[in-house]
């Protein structure tokens, strides 16, 4: 059966989650949420996820315990919570903005605002998601720093960028300067094309093994329990 290029992509940002614990996973955007539900159904059954206000919840929204505000401030700032955000601008060593475009002082364009990305970013670990993978996002400075990048972040505990997942592949930054790597490309995509949609030069190794395909266990999560509707596809065309 055909792997779609959304459903690559819903595996890429799930295994972000793989045999992380009793964490709570705060999945941002369509394609991370199925990502994380589908890590609790599967590989990380201890994962907590919540509905994006007070409540503990199943992958399928049956509450399953409270969540208080002072708990969750406690899992946020001790490490104890992965974030999967979004990015208007990543530089290659994973600082994010989501403030504006341009001068700050005089922004050409005002986006989200810089939100709680410091805190996140500092105090727990982070990954992206970026559904259209361009120069325009992936610059070689960002124009104002939301999410603090390896270059910033000394003396922070619990400071980890752990991945980049797009349309395009798999990004890290395990290498000697923490800059941005590719660690794997979505079946169909060749290293050019990542390179030539990149603002700066990511680190590609000789060789770059092509992203997994998801189980036949975990396609019919995907496309019979989590995402009947295909809404995957909506964002993330192949």
């Amino acid at each position: 059966m055909t792997v779609t290029r959304a459903e690559h992509c819903v595996i890429a940002c799930a295994e972000a989650w793989r045999d992380a614990g009793e964490v709570l996973a705060s999945p941002m955007g369509l394609i991370p949420s199925l990502g994380a539900r589908l890590a609790r159904l599967t590989f990380s059954p201890d994962l907590l996820l919540t509905d994006g206000e007070a409540m503990l919840v199943a992958p399928d929204g049956t509450v399953e315990g409270w969540l208080p505000y002072r708990r969750h401030l406690a899992l946020v700032t001790g490490g104890k919570r992965h974030v999967m955000m979004g990015a208007s601008q990543l530089d290659r060593h994973g600082n994010q903005n989501i403030s504006c475009v341009g001068d700050w002082a005089r922004p050409r364009r005002q986006l989200l605002g810089v939100r709680g990305a410091p805190v996140n970013t500092l105090n727990n670990p982070t990954s992206y998601w970026v559904p259209r993978h361009s120069a325009r996002v992936f610059v070689e400075r960002v124009d104002m720093v939301c999410g603090v990048g390896y270059d910033r972040a000394a003396g922070a505990r619990f400071h980890r960028v752990e991945r980049v997942v797009t349309n395009l592949g798999v990004f890290d930054f395990a290498t000697p300067d923490r800059s941005m790597r590719l660690v794997s490309l979505h079946p169909g995509v060749t290293a050019g094309e990542v390179r030539d949609a990149t603002g700066f030069a990511p680190v590609i190794p000789d060789e770059v093994p092509y992203t997994r395909d998801p189980t036949a266990g975990e396609l019919r999560l995907i496309r019979e329990v989590l995402d009947p509707g295909r809404a995957r596809e909506r964002e993330v065309r192949s």
